[in-house]
């Protein structure tokens, strides 16, 4: 059975509570859920901002810091940013970065047109205002400043979407309960719930100055790398 998701200041709290508690071993359920996967579409996400030397980098709800690691490969200018003490924690025992600020992603201290790039892995459903993190998204970017975003997603095939459910719905929260948190678990797959139509994030990115959004399934639609182009700035 789905959870009852929290909404507004209560998500807030809820989410940064508890991803302080899975910080310690997020990365090892991560690459056990997605059976190693997940690492093959963060170097997709980061290949996608195209980064020149020097780039700027913003990596959005980084956690433990993985996207930046991959991001450091072509730039040392790599920034993390997450609200979770814990998982900022973790990123720095890494050393994922030289830079990590712990910060909300609706209200970042983040100067203009000040990164060349942004990347965000899994953390849309995890965003109380998608619209505000948007806004945010396009003031700090550059004109020409490309942003990456994986998520999961809803496939479109029947059969595949009965398979994931009964894999994402059903054996991830045993999984996860048994090696770290049983809320944390269940939540994840019911934070499906807070992601909107394709249609709809491609409206809102669009409407805070992005150009060019493009969608590329993963894995037969289980996840999805969005992609996205800062327009000039008005």
């Amino acid at each position: 059975m789905a959870l009852a998701l929290p909404r507004g200041d209560e998500k807030r709290r809820t989410v940064e509570r508890m991803f302080d508690r899975i910080a310690p071993r997020y990365d090892r359920l991560n690459s056990l859920i997605s059976m190693g996967a997940h690492g093959h579409w963060k170097r997709l996400a980061v290949a996608a901002l195209e980064l020149v030397p020097d780039a700027t980098v913003i990596d959005l709800a980084c956690g433990t810091g993985d996207l930046a690691a991959e991001a450091r490969k072509y730039t040392e200018r790599v920034v993390g940013v997450d609200f979770s003490a814990g998982m900022l924690a973790e990123a720095q025992r890494r050393d994922a970065c030289r830079v990590l600020v712990r910060a909300d992603a609706a209200r970042l201290p983040l100067a203009d047109s000040s990164a060349d790039a942004l990347v965000c892995g899994f953390a849309l459903r995890n965003f109380v205002a998608l619209d505000e993190v948007f806004a945010e998204c396009a003031r700090i970017l550059r004109p020409g400043g490309r942003l990456a975003f994986i998520e999961v997603d809803r496939p479109d095939n029947a059969f595949v979407r009965a398979c994931f459910g009964l894999y994402f719905g059903r054996l991830v929260p045993v999984l996860g309960g048994l090696l770290s948190d049983r809320y944390a678990y269940a939540y994840l797959p019911s934070s499906v719930d807070y992601l909107p139509e394709q249609e709809a994030l491609t409206t809102m990115l669009t409407d805070v100055g992005f150009h060019g959004v493009g969608k590329r399934q993963l894995l037969a639609g289980t996840a999805q790398l969005l992609t996205a182009t800062r327009g000039r700035v008005e």
